[in-house]
């Protein structure tokens, strides 16, 4: 199946029939997780706002799951979309540190107050588990390298301010209300289906994108800068652990994997995959980056059974044959989504009544 071949055979199984609620679902990782989800034979409902997704993400699921187009801001339009459902991942989010920056308020809203309002809506409705999509900015900029997750947490940009809020937040509802959460913190995830047009786009997709239009991409600062990059097939892993280990409840870990690589080598491995050789521009660095993030993945390992299942070589290899568009198994290839020109947005399927609250874990 698709699936398996972008996400490994080694991926834990829910018990069915269950429902799950993607926020963001329409994203880069959001969709990932949908199409994991779906292939394991769980009942779907993706809400995004499509911002920053794009329906193209969910190509071919459209019979197969629910639709929501709202914003995670609307906590109307959340209890209404969690009526029914057993899991939430949070994944909706408003990326990018540079974008905080200059948008420090629609940062917060997006991040730290739509978190607040998943969490109330999952409560209300009794859901039996949220996972959260943290991120490993909230470690700032300290020296102390690997980031251990009982280290304590500096953030030095809105974004990150943002998602530590939200981890707070996890654990509030968490101690007051018996709400079972558990939150990852994403160290550079990369792959099919993120965004390389944005302003904001994050490292690896801009370097492919300008290689293969022939043009030198920009490092932001000298390029030995460090960064522990995870191939989203690795993140859809995590994401399943968490749902399904008991003894996670509560807890926080590090997604990644435990390996660093500077943004120079970076770039040397991604013009080797793409055997494309173009002397880069360097400009000056931007404020509210770490200098060099690198994770201790050892909770996750110990407690979720996580492990990394695609190295950064195999994940640029499977990015660049996407975006190449030489990846069916990747929402058929970015070039067959293209071709196929804009897709309507299915309506929101009607929605289940309000279950009775489930105490039981």
């Amino acid at each position: 199946m698709e699936h398996e071949s972008v996400y490994g055979t080694d991926m834990p199984v829910l018990v069915t029939p269950a429902t799950v609620l993607v926020t963001g679902g329409a994203g880069f990782i959001g969709s990932h997780l949908c199409h994991a989800l779906v292939a394991r034979g769980l009942r779907v409902r993706a809400f995004d706002n499509l911002s920053t997704g794009a329906l193209a993400n969910l190509y071919g699921l459209e019979a197969e799951m629910d639709f929501v187009e709202a914003d995670v801001t609307d906590l109307g339009a959340l209890t209404q979309a969690m009526r029914g459902v057993d899991f939430v991942l949070h994944q909706a989010a408003l990326p990018s540190v540079s974008r905080s920056i200059e948008q420090p308020l629609a940062s917060h809203a997006a991040n730290a107050t739509g978190t607040l309002n998943v969490l109330i809506a999952a409560h209300e409705a009794g859901v039996r588990r949220v996972v959260y999509a943290s991120s490993s900015s909230v470690y700032g900029d300290s020296a102390a390298l690997p980031k251990r997750e009982s280290m304590a947490a500096v953030p030095i940009s809105p974004y990150a301010a943002a998602k530590l809020a939200g981890e707070h937040y996890c654990h509030v509802f968490h101690r007051l209300h018996g709400l079972e959460v558990v939150v990852l913190r994403y160290f550079n995830v990369f792959g099919p289906r993120q965004d390389c047009d944005s302003p904001y786009a994050a490292v690896i997709p801009r370097f492919i994108k300008s290689l293969l239009a022939g043009e030198p991409p920009t490092v932001y600062g000298d390029g030995e800068q460090s960064r522990d990059f995870t191939y989203v097939g690795n993140v859809v892993q995590a994401n399943l652990l968490a749902l399904t280990v008991p003894d996670a409840a509560g807890g926080v870990f590090n997604i990644a994997c435990q390996k660093a690589i500077t943004l120079n080598q970076l770039y040397r491995a991604v013009q080797g995959a793409l055997q494309v050789i173009i002397p880069p521009r360097y400009a000056p660095a931007r404020p509210g980056e770490a200098r060099h993030s690198l994770a201790d993945i050892s909770r996750a390992e110990s407690v979720l059974g996580y492990q990394p299942i695609i190295d950064l070589q195999e994940g640029l290899q499977r990015t660049v044959r996407y975006w190449r568009g030489q990846d069916p198994q990747s929402a058929h290839g970015q070039e067959a989504i293209r071709s196929a020109g804009p897709r309507p947005a299915p309506s929101p399927l009607p929605l289940p009544r309000t279950r009775e609250r489930s105490h039981t874990p």
